[in-house]
């Protein structure tokens, strides 16, 4: 792999899945001794001929199979020990597709319980508008409201597999293996599924708020360009789709979210121009969610639009 500047999201350490064999001293060895590195906002792909342990391989990444040696590093961190509740934690951010669309939903339960239950599961029901998070990750893999009472065998093989890929999205997870997650699906709806998911990785990305990233202790007022090469170096600044401008009430690193009309906080008007007229931003849209009237968003609008040009 070549080297680059983008963070390493996960990295396999000489990983090894062994099995015990049908036979009295038998060994499988699903997995052996298997190394590489997968960089933040790559696609990285697993070819190999059917029972080669690619499946074993990708469950063992998100810790849905134990590995019997070698270490697995998310984010710079070793998951291949984590138990009880650091293992339910690193879930949220590791997530899967699995290879066969109808095995992998639950019958009994509608397409809405079957979308609300990693909500459920990570106790962010009362955290979040979940309805109307559903509602966005139908529209994202192209269904509507109208397949939330459905049960998954009233649905085809090809919209299974969308739900399918909605659940691995629900909780925006760093890192999405799919296990041969078309292969179950007719030569048609592949094609679909897989333009999909190209669709997604080009569309899905990050909004940068300038109010939560100042209160988030990142101080854009007086080292911007170092913040945007952390941002860079960390998510990728090419994934990077809207700026949200807004001065804060508190200072640096306050944790809060308390956003001010621009100038009128603790960024500062010069800043916030600097975020406007910045090289790596200047082209982005950007969004008021000052606290204001319908004149203030004028003036604020006119104002940024006169320094942007």
């Amino acid at each position: 792999m070549a080297a680059n500047d983008k963070e390493v999201l996960v990295k396999a350490d000489h990983v090894k899945v062994y099995f015990k064999g049908k036979k009295r001293g038998q060994t499988v060895k699903a997995v052996d001794d298997v190394s590489f590195e997968i960089m933040k906002g790559e696609t990285f792909g697993v070819v190999g001929e059917s029972g080669c342990g690619k499946s074993t391989l990708g469950r063992t990444l998100i810790r849905l199979q134990q590995p019997t040696d070698g270490h697995i590093y998310l984010n710079g961190t070793d998951i291949a020990g984590l138990k009880g509740a650091q293992l339910k934690e690193m879930r949220k951010e590791a997530q899967i597709i699995f290879q066969d669309p109808s095995a992998c939903l639950n019958p009994r339960r509608t397409i809405k319980q079957i979308l609300m239950e990693p909500f459920e599961i990570h106790n962010l029901k009362d955290k979040i508008d979940v309805d109307a998070k559903i509602m966005e990750l139908l529209q994202l893999v192209g269904l509507d409201s109208y397949h939330l009472s459905r049960y998954p065998h009233e649905l085809s093989g090809g919209q299974k597999q969308r739900i399918g890929i909605a659940r691995a999205l629900a909780l925006e997870p760093q890192i999405i293996i799919c296990d041969e997650a078309v292969s179950a699906l007719d030569v048609s709806v592949q094609a679909q599924v897989l333009n999909l998911l190209q669709e997604l990785k080009e569309k899905l990305g990050v909004c940068l708020d300038t109010c939560h990233v100042w209160d988030g202790g990142y101080d854009i007022a007086n080292h911007l360009d170092e913040v945007l090469a952390e941002f860079d170096r960390v998510i990728g600044l090419n994934r990077l789709r809207a700026i949200h401008l807004n001065d804060s009430l508190n200072p640096l690193g306050a944790h809060k979210d308390r956003h001010a009309r621009i100038g009128e906080g603790c960024i500062g008007q010069e800043a916030l121009i600097r975020v406007v007229q910045h090289p790596a931003l200047k082209d982005l849209p950007f969004y008021l969610e000052t606290p204001n009237e319908l004149d203030g968003y004028a003036k604020e609008i006119a104002l940024m639009r006169e320094q942007a040009e």
